[in-house]
Order: C-alpha cells, then sequence, then structure tokens
C-alpha cells in the first residue's frame, strides 16, 4: 500500500494537494479536520465534544480521532493506500498510526511536510476567512493554532526523521509546481512500500485459486502467467499463436512472451500496491529476468510462498479438474499430468533454493480444503510482512 502523511502547519496548502495526490494514486482520503466538521455539522455526540476544543484551536483528544480514523479506513479497503492529512499532529499520534497501519500488515511509506513561511501562512488564512468563513481561521485562534503547530506537531518530524521516512516540500509557489515536487518524491520512496509475491507449488496444487484470494485480500495486482496466455490464444494474436503449442503439451512457453506479458501488466498498475506472480518463475532463468522486472520499478520480490503437495493429490486433483468445465487441455491425459509433474521437479525446484538462499522463501502445506489453505497462506503473509519491516 501507498501510505503518505501530508504535513504542515494550518495554511500550508494540504487540502489542495490532497485532491490531486487522491485522483493521481487512487487514494482513500483521511483528513481529521474535515471528518470532524463533518460530525459537527451532523450534530453527533462525537461533534458536540469536539466543537468547543476546535474553535478554541486546540488539538482533539487521541481517542476520538482513533475512532474517526478507523470507521474511515474499514469503509474504504479497495483503494491503492491511504493519505492522512493532519494526522498524525503529535509524537503520541505517530505512534497510534504505526499501530493502526500495523493491523493492517502495512506502514506509513513517507511524510511529505509542506513548508511555508509563517507571514505568507497568516496571510492565507486571514484571506480563507473572508471567503469561506471559517470559525477557526481569525487572528486569535490562527496565532493559537501556529503555536500549537510549534509546540506540539514539530517534534512529530523528527520521529519521521529518524524513519528516514520525512520529506520537506517548498510549500510556496504554483499548485502545479507543488503538486510537481510531491509527486517526484512520492515515485523516489515508492521503491521502498512494494509488496511482490511469488506463489509457487506443483501443478495442481491450487496456486490459481490462492493467488487471486491472496491479491484481492491485500489489495495486490494478480499476475498469472497462464491466465494471460490463455488470453492471447483465445484471441489468436501473434503471441498466442506462438504459445499454443507449448500451452497444449503443458511446457513452459519462451521466456520473451512471458516478459512481454509481464512487462505489459505492470505497466498498466503503475499505482499498484504490490503484485502476486502465480507460476512465475518456473525457472532459476525466469528468477533472474523477474528480479530484473522489478528492478525497473525500484522493487523486489518480497516473499516466495510454496505450496507443498504430495505427488499423488496433485495426479488427483488434476485429473478431478480434467472432468470439469475448468479443464486444461494437459488435464486430460495422465502422460502429460506426468509430463508436467516431471518438469516440475527438472526446472522450478531450483527456483525455491533460490529463494531459500535469499531467505525470503515460506513452505504452506497445500492439503486440504480452500479456506484451510488460505488461513494458513494468510499466517505465512503476515511472518513475510514483519520480517521484511524487521
Amino acid at each position: 500500500m501507498l501510505n503518505i502523511a501530508l504535513f504542515g502547519p494550518p495554511g500550508a496548502g494540504k487540502g489542495t494537494q490532497s485532491k490531486l495526490l487522491l485522483k493521481k494514486y487512487n487514494l482513500t482520503y483521511i483528513s481529521t479536520g474535515d471528518i470532524l466538521r463533518e460530525e459537527i455539522a451532523n450534530q453527533t455526540e462525537l461533534g458536540k465534544e469536539a466543537k468547543g476544543i476546535i474553535e478554541k484551536g486546540g488539538l482533539v483528544p487521541d481517542d476520538i480521532i482513533v475512532q474517526i480514523i478507523e470507521k474511515r479506513v474499514t469503509m474504504n479497503l479497495n483503494t491503492a493506500g491511504i493519505l492522512f492529512d493532519g494526522f498524525p499532529r503529535t509524537v503520541v499520534q505517530a505512534y497510534i498510526l504505526e499501530g493502526l497501519l500495523s493491523k493492517m500488515n502495512t506502514s506509513l511509506t513517507c511524510m511529505l511536510s509542506l513548508e511555508v513561511p509563517k507571514d505568507e501562512l497568516i496571510n492565507r488564512m486571514l484571506e480563507r476567512a473572508k471567503v469561506g468563513g471559517r470559525a477557526d481561521d481569525t487572528m486569535e485562534v490562527i496565532k493559537v493554532r501556529l503555536e500549537e503547530y510549534e509546540n506540539k506537531t514539530k517534534p512529530v518530524i523528527e520521529f519521521y526523521k529518524e524513519k528516514n521516512k520525512y520529506f520537506p516540500i517548498d510549500g510556496v509557489g504554483s499548485v502545479e509546481t507543488i503538486f510537481g515536487n510531491l509527486v517526484d518524491t512520492i515515485e523516489s520512496t515508492m521503491k521502498q512500500d512494494f509488496f511482490n509475491v511469488v506463489l509457487l507449488g506443483k501443478p495442481g496444487s491450487g496456486k490459481g485459486t490462492q493467488g487471486e484470494l491472496l491479491a484481492r485480500k491485500h489489495n495486490l495486482v494478480y499476475i498469472s502467467t497462464g491466465k494471460l496466455l490463455r488470453k492471447e490464444i483465445a484471441g489468436n494474436t501473434e503471441i498466442g499463436q506462438i504459445a499454443k503449442p507449448y500451452m497444449d503439451r503443458g511446457e513452459i512457453v519462451p521466456d520473451e512472451i512471458a516478459i512481454r506479458l509481464i512487462e505489459k501488466k505492470i505497466h498498466h498498475h503503475p499505482s499498484a500496491a504490490g503484485f502476486v506472480f502465480k507460476g512465475f518463475p518456473r525457472t532459476v532463468v525466469q528468477a533472474y529476468i523477474l528480479d530484473g522486472l522489478l528492478r525497473r520499478i525500484n522493487s523486489r520480490v518480497s516473499c516466495m510462498l510454496n505450496l507443498k503437495l504430495s505427488t499423488l493429490d496433485a495426479i488427483k486433483r488434476l485429473n478431478d479438474r480434467g472432468k470439469t468445465d475448468r479443464k486444461r487441455p494437459y488435464d486430460t491425459s495422465t502422460d502429460m499430468i506426468l509430463n508436467r509433474l516431471d518438469e516440475y521437479e527438472k526446472k522450478t525446484k531450483p527456483v525455491i533454493e533460490y529463494y531459500k538462499k535469499q531467505t525470503i522463501f515460506f513452505e504452506v502445506d497445500g492439503a486440504g480444503n480452500e479456506d484451510a489453505v488460505n488461513e494458513r497462506l494468510e499466517e505465512a503473509m503476515v511472518k513475510a510482512v514483519k520480517q521484511l519491516r524487521s
């Protein structure tokens, strides 16, 4: 996930830049100020409690902030990440944010701080008061808010500096120039936040089913070379015509074909939180190829999950699938099934050793029903995330 804290004193222009960032990166917007004003307008209990504090320029208690943030995050699970505007504003809130994101198996990508001189801030907010009539934009309240920012919020900068996640951005200039600087900084830090999964296992181990489940749950892009190739074959494309004989025999297609399809898929998802690669790489050469493809987007494989299944169970599953409308051409022949399993042993097993050496290998029992296997994969994912961020 791409999680950004947009930081800066009152009047720095966080709201304007937030709208542009939301559109570009498909993020969930969390503005504690806006949400609290909604609560006040609706005269909820939370709104009544917060009203007096906000109008005096004070900070709303953290227990209220946590409640509104959790509520908004759980209402928006299908975006590529979260943009926090006006949170965290204290070191305590920074620790709270760490905990909230940890519960989601993610973390903050970067804290971007819009830097604007004090005189400019005061002029902006007084002008805003004339146009919008906000009660917290009087000179008295403005001074309190800026003082509050200096005393309580600035230490948050030191918190994120220590984590190498703090990036100051010049907040003076045209909207377009400031936005361009924000985007440049985000793009340079996104390499730290991809989570890429390689899902391998014998033919019949359930990689397709489980790969799609993992992708949906963790907001990742699912890339199945087999699925992409079948689409090319169905469309009778140039790639499909080349790939068809290999696919009919259950053999690995030439690497240059897989590269073209994977590159295209990655290119179509520039704001992805990461990818689940199903059935690729199937050889050590392809493992090196995947490393190269991910380096082009400043990323790497985060974990490799191997679904362990006995040969007997694999044969039984493939035979059973061959009797359904989900059958593949190579499911209907015992010779082809054995050929695929033999190819797996010879070419794909060395890939496992390749990832074991990188200490990102996790083996998962692939026997049992879909839910049981998925639960075990989720446990492995949690371990992988903790290992990656430890």
